[in-house]
């Protein structure tokens, strides 16, 4: 059966359910939680210098490729024989190559972006006081697949949103690798619809079952279930001060959204929107 949520996404596998979840387990992916608030970690160190070591082989040879291409088609296009086969099916095949090293660096770009510019793990914030959840990462950090190349211009670009968890639905989709590995996305629907306007990052790259634990984790979170202990990361509930120094002082976070982590109610949210202009 399809996904329920519009339109679908690439490698779709399960639509997840909200509530109580007994499969759950924060794994090395929760740095902090108190009974406010909870942040997890969605890029280890070792995954950026990973990929970002993969793509940018990846980006080295697209741009040999191109120019390896473009003499060739120079080349080529001076002193073709239109007449012969081979010199036309030669063309062709620099054409080809040509082509696939754009898609090369289209793809490539992007995720250079992405590891270069997610600053210590890209964390996400889940209040279950005011069920609000936010977000501060890259614009190349988003789970899409197709990106504005003329946001190429701008490697350092971000994104900063507060979403509300009524409207965050998660979903588990593969890589299509021989090994497949899951990622849990967070699909943003318009209120009361299943029609989707964003996706967001919640749990990326685990084997199999592993890819619904973090999903139940946070759940059990957001419903106030004791099967979950608040001292689970890697800070504990009374380290909230070297957490935030260490994760969120310094990497743009506005000052209303770090004061709305501890907001105990919706109206305590709407004060502090108040209290900075916020709209």
């Amino acid at each position: 059966m399809p996904s329920q949520y519009r339109p679908q996404i690439l490698g779709w596998i399960d639509d997840l359910d909200k509530g109580k979840n007994y499969l759950s387990g924060p794994d090395d992916r929760l740095l902090y939680a108190n009974d406010n608030y909870c942040a997890f970690l969605r890029k280890t160190s070792s995954d950026q210098i990973f990929y970002l070591c993969i793509f940018t082989i990846a980006f080295i040879l697209s741009i040999v490729l191109m120019s390896i291409s473009i003499i060739a088609i120079l080349d080529l296009d001076l002193d073709l024989d239109l007449d012969s086969d081979e010199d036309t099916l030669a063309f062709i095949i620099f054409i080809v190559f040509f082509i696939g090293s754009i898609v090369g660096l289209y793809i490539s770009i992007p995720e250079i972006y992405h590891n270069i510019f997610t600053r210590r793990g890209c964390p996400i914030i889940l209040n279950r006081k005011t069920k609000k959840v936010y977000i501060n990462e890259s614009y190349f950090f988003n789970f899409t697949s197709f990106k504005n190349p003329i946001h190429f211009l701008h490697p350092n670009k971000k994104r900063i949103k507060e979403y509300d968890w009524a409207d965050l639905h998660g979903v588990v989709v593969h890589n299509f690798s021989t090994y497949p590995l899951c990622t849990t996305i967070l699909m943003v629907c318009e209120p009361g619809t299943y029609k989707t306007i964003d996706h967001v990052l919640l749990d990326p790259l685990r084997y199999g079952i592993g890819s619904y634990l973090v999903w139940g984790w946070v759940n059990n979170f957001m419903c106030f279930n004791d099967l979950i202990s608040l001292n689970d990361g890697k800070y504990t509930w009374e380290q909230e001060t070297p957490f935030k120094k260490d994760i969120i002082q310094g990497q743009g976070w506005p000052e209303w959204m770090v004061e709305a982590f501890n907001a105990l109610s919706p109206e305590h949210l709407a004060e502090i929107k108040q209290k900075y202009y916020v709209q």
